[in-house]
């Protein structure tokens, strides 16, 4: 037992967050913070171990720096905000967590309900009485696996270990909890709590062996089968065992919107982004973390073709309507999952040796196509006015190095990139709220400080990821990265669906939807020059290598960069 002989519930549950592993508080206060903010400026005097405070000037970024850092360390951080007003601002940023199942402890303040009698932490403001909520947990409920507001310091041990554990339980995700003032500032003595502390994340979900078995028999005995992935490679460690199952009965991998490195894009198996071109073919499908495998109004896979579901939660069950066909379904961690299925097919591998052979080859030939495709669209875009997203993505690949991390919110072009490394590539707006790649870029150069961080974001994206403060705390806390903006004038996915619904209609026609557009000469650059940043904007093509080489000098002085890139749209 470890104990604390005096001070407050708020020095009590700091101590906790640092014991737990808990390295950042990503915070934007508010009037309910006074007894985090006294505690933390205790244990700077005296020199009690708690999480690092960093000022985030804007809910939603903070909510994205934990996503990054959790995703680049594999750790979960805390996010506190303002009572009912943050938890508000924050919410976008909490979709994107719960449909990536990414493990958060999202805390906000609770206005102080005692209006009188002499509580420390009582109501002491205007604001006090209208921010209260009948049920402020309510915004947050359908978009969290747990909530709870701290009653009083006794059970503080308790409701900390709870919220992590449950976060950290497959499926992952966010949990929320509401701070009271008057709770944070009561007093404790001889507080006592077990470090480390003796409840224990659960075991991930262990596959059942006579499913798994089923499984490989179906792909024993396919000629076509196919993985489709997006999800596979959150955990970088799962990326090898991916390959062993590829390599083993030669199974081809397709990273439908891919948000991590699932496999090496080098892979002889990998058979790039795009899964629709094979489904005439395929005969088992295994859809392996993956929540949209096709879109049934444009690709389906014949009506004979089985499928097979793996994941933590393989039919994503919080997704209230979602019809896919599964033939077969397996729950269980790819970590436990694929060494298991690879071991049932490699006893079938002889069996099948002719079938192996010819998918290998047909892979090769696949590969080679792919690559003489891309080839011809780089050629294409080379000199492209405006510039096209092609070039764009040749020209950061070529600065990058393997272990250089790129998150895209953009109309980055995957087909354009050497994806070796696990943990170098994220699209983590899961739950399609934009703004997201600004922070999270904020916190991956957090938990990687040594490393090459590239954000790039379309140009609606960059206003919605609050830029101002997040370049704030690239500056404030020394996080230098490079934020390339494609800047193509518009919402491209807005006119794409807009024509995919009416192909002939009147916005079409139009050639300039409404409510799609945006004002020329928007000087996005200058926003990062606030903080003393470097930013460029850059309109010719042939000018777009010097100008990354000038933000990369900046960087190296740990400024950090912008370049505002005029970019052909969709």
């Amino acid at each position: 037992m470890t104990m604390i002989e005096s001070g407050t519930v708020a020095d009590a549950y700091l101590t906790l967050l640092s014991d737990r592993g808990i390295d950042y508080l990503f915070a934007n206060a508010g009037t309910d913070f006074a007894p985090l903010i006294e505690a933390f400026a205790k244990s700077q005097v005296t020199g009690a171990k708690v999480p690092t405070p960093m000022t985030v000037p804007h809910e939603n970024v903070a909510m994205a720096m934990a996503l990054g850092y959790y995703l680049q360390s594999g750790k979960p951080q805390a996010v506190m905000v303002h009572v009912n007003a943050g938890t508000a601002n924050a919410l976008a940023g909490l979709l994107n967590a719960w449909r990536g199942n990414i493990p958060i402890l999202f805390t906000a303040g609770r206005t102080p309900f005692t209006e009188d009698g002499g509580v420390l932490g009582q109501r002491s403001g205007e604001i006090h009485w209208t921010q209260e909520m009948r049920d402020q947990r309510a915004m947050a409920r359908e978009f969290v696996k747990w909530d709870y507001e701290l009653p009083n310091g006794h059970v503080v041990e308790a409701a900390v270990d709870r919220a992590l554990n449950i976060a950290m339980s497959e499926p992952r995700g966010p949990v929320y909890m509401t701070l009271p003032r008057e709770v944070l500032a009561g007093p404790i003595s001889n507080f006592s709590y077990d470090s480390p502390s003796r409840h224990i994340t659960p075991s991930p979900p262990y596959p059942d062996v006579n499913v798994i078995d089923q499984a490989a028999d179906l792909l024993a005995n396919a000629e076509y089968p196919l993985i489709v992935t997006s999800s596979a490679g959150r955990d970088p460690s799962d990326v090898n065992k991916i390959a062993r199952l590829a390599d083993s009965f030669a199974l081809p991998i397709i990273q439908r919107k891919p948000r991590y490195v699932a496999l090496s894009s080098e892979h002889p198996m990998h058979l790039g982004f795009n899964p629709d071109p094979y489904f005439e073919d395929a005969d088992v499908i295994v859809v392996l973390e993956c929540d949209v495998p096709w879109i049934p109004k444009k690709s389906s896979p014949k009506a004979d073709c089985k499928v097979i579901h793996i994941g933590s939660d393989p039919i994503f069950e919080n997704y209230p309507l979602r019809g896919y066909r599964c033939d077969l379904g397996i729950t269980g961690v790819i970590g436990a999952t694929l060494p298991l299925l690879a071991e049932a097919l490699e006893i079938r591998a002889a069996k099948a040796g002719t079938r192996i052979a010819t998918r290998r080859e047909r892979a090769a030939k696949v590969r080679e196509a792919q690559h003489e495709k891309a080839r011809a669209a780089l050629e294409d875009a080379r000199n492209n006015s405006p510039i096209h997203p092609v070039w764009v993505t040749h020209c950061l690949e070529n600065i990058r190095g393997p272990s250089g991390i790129i998150v895209k919110e953009s109309p980055l072009v995957p087909e354009q990139m050497s994806l070796v490394e696990p943990g170098t590539f994220y699209s983590v707006g899961a739950g399609g709220a934009l703004g997201w790649g600004l922070g999270t870029s904020l916190g991956i150069k957090a938990a990687a400080p040594d490393k090459l961080v590239i954000c790039t974001v379309g140009d609606g994206a960059y206003m919605f990821g609050n830029p101002v403060p997040a370049h704030y705390v690239g500056y404030a806390e020394k996080l230098p990265t490079l934020t390339v903006i494609f800047n193509n004038q518009m919402w491209g996915a807005v006119k794409r669906n807009t024509r995919d619904v009416y192909p002939d209609g009147f916005a079409a026609r139009s050639n300039r939807e409404p409510l799609t557009y945006f004002e020329t000469g928007m000087r996005f650059e200058k926003a990062v020059e606030v903080v003393g940043g470097h930013g460029e904007c850059v309109e010719e093509a042939v000018e777009l290598p010097k100008a990354i080489d000038r933000a990369l000098d900046a960087i190296g002085d740990g400024r950090p960069s912008v370049l505002n890139v005029i970019c052909k749209g969709p």
